[in-house]
């Protein structure tokens, strides 16, 4: 068994005992989606029964109160938002079941396209049960403009299977996160928000399919998980601090990524930041900072640690050209200030001959870059790796392989 192997069976026998703990504890303020209606057959819209019982779960006025969604049943459930606040502390949903979206994207004609389920407003929310969420993305992915460039009556935006809006004090663990047809978790606006031993899944083709995106968010937490998707495994966006994502197998998708930031000319503040404890594997990116030239702001004090590449494209990268879409870079090019990055006790294998790409800003150049211990090289036995640097500035201790290039 593999070191990344058995830090993922601790973290998830961690969880598991708090879990049990929690359930000992439990009360008798228990609102069973079926005793509201749900039928779970597959066919029949349950969504209002689900409405229904969530009202009746945050209504609930002593103790803490739980959602509880059975085993053995799938419930079709259209797009529906679970508001808050709640009356109770702590509110639990039990996922022991399987949520199904409608597969046919026409289901979301009157209601807003980017959303499936959604939690807003929430304080002290938990969600567990070992469950699963299927987005039916494939008719999505199907009619993206990202797979049929120019194609008429294609869509650019589609729907994400769980966000977490304007929440706090959130815990979710234990539960399958499949087929969505864009990003399948959302942080946004949220802060103190636990996800551990999840498990995403969406094919590597699908397009735009982020594993977990987090944004607008503070003290954001991601362990013990395996992300596998079309995008960045972790996307961390605008105005993100104190997020760590720990002990994750990422791939296939496009890495851990912060940004990309600064779009339009935004103002950006992104800080303490640890990706720690990451296994990589066949993915586009391993740890990456994307910004875009007209972006403001900064981002600073940011760790990639111990972290592990296998056949990965560009294990170690800094892009701050980054531009998705024609003609969209127009405008003054500023520059978001990179600073206080460090990339401590990486190794593995890259694909790509550059195994350290810092294409940093000619107006604002990277600075208190550090590289410790680490170890990269080609896939190909036959090939060697080399770095690349541009405007980055930093320094560098112990074993670095291939050299560095900082100034």
């Amino acid at each position: 068994m593999d070191f990344f192997a058995r830090i993922r069976i601790l973290s998830l026998i961690s969880v598991i005992s708090i879990q049990l703990i929690s359930n000992v504890h439990s009360n008798p303020n228990t609102f069973n989606v079926q005793d509201y209606g749900a039928v779970g057959d597959q066919r029949t819209d349950d969504s209002w029964a689900f409405l229904k019982a969530w009202n009746a779960t945050c209504s609930a006025t002593t103790g803490t109160a739980t959602m509880i969604i059975p085993k053995g049943k799938t419930f079709l459930v259209y797009p529906i938002t679970f508001w808050g606040p709640c009356k109770s502390t702590t509110v639990y949903v039990t996922l022991s079941g399987t949520v199904k979206a409608p597969e046919d994207p026409s289901a979301w004609k009157d209601n807003d396209v980017d959303k499936w389920l959604g939690f807003q407003g929430i304080n002290g929310l938990n969600i567990n049960g070992y469950g699963q969420l299927d987005g039916s993305g494939q008719k999505w992915w199907d009619q993206s403009c990202k797979l049929n460039p120019g194609k008429r009556g294609c869509t650019t935006v589609a729907p994400t299977v769980l966000g977490f809006r304007e929440c706090k004090n959130v815990n979710m663990s234990h539960i399958f996160v499949i087929s969505s047809p864009q990003t399948h978790i959302l942080v946004i606006g949220s802060e103190n928000v636990n996800l551990g031993a999840l498990i995403i899944r969406s094919p590597g083709t699908s397009p735009n399919t982020d594993g977990i995106h987090i944004s607008n968010s503070n003290n954001v937490l991601v362990h013990g998980s395996i992300i596998e998707s079309g995008d960045d495994c972790v996307s961390i966006g605008d105005h993100s601090t104190n997020i760590n994502v720990y002990y994750c197998d990422c791939g296939p998708g496009h890495g851990v990524s912060i940004g990309s930031l600064g779009r339009s000319g935004n103002e950006v503040h992104v800080e303490n930041i640890t990706v720690k404890h990451v296994h990589f594997k066949q993915t586009s990116n391993g740890g990456r900072i994307k910004t875009w030239q007209v972006g403001r702001g900064q981002v600073r004090n940011v760790e990639f640690s111990y972290l592990n590449f296998k056949d990965v494209q560009n294990p170690i990268i800094i892009d701050q050209y980054y531009c998705d879409r024609p003609n969209a870079c127009q405008g003054t090019k500023t520059g978001v200030k990179i600073s206080d990055v460090r990339y401590i006790k990486a190794f593995g294998t890259s694909t790509t001959p550059v195994a350290i790409n810092l294409n940093c800003s000619n107006n604002v150049p990277c600075t208190g870059i550090t590289f410790e211990d680490v170890q990269l090289e080609s896939a190909s036995s036959k090939d060697q790796v080399t770095s690349s640097c541009n405007n980055a500035f930093g320094y560098t201790k112990g074993i670095i392989k291939p050299n560095s290039c900082l100034k």
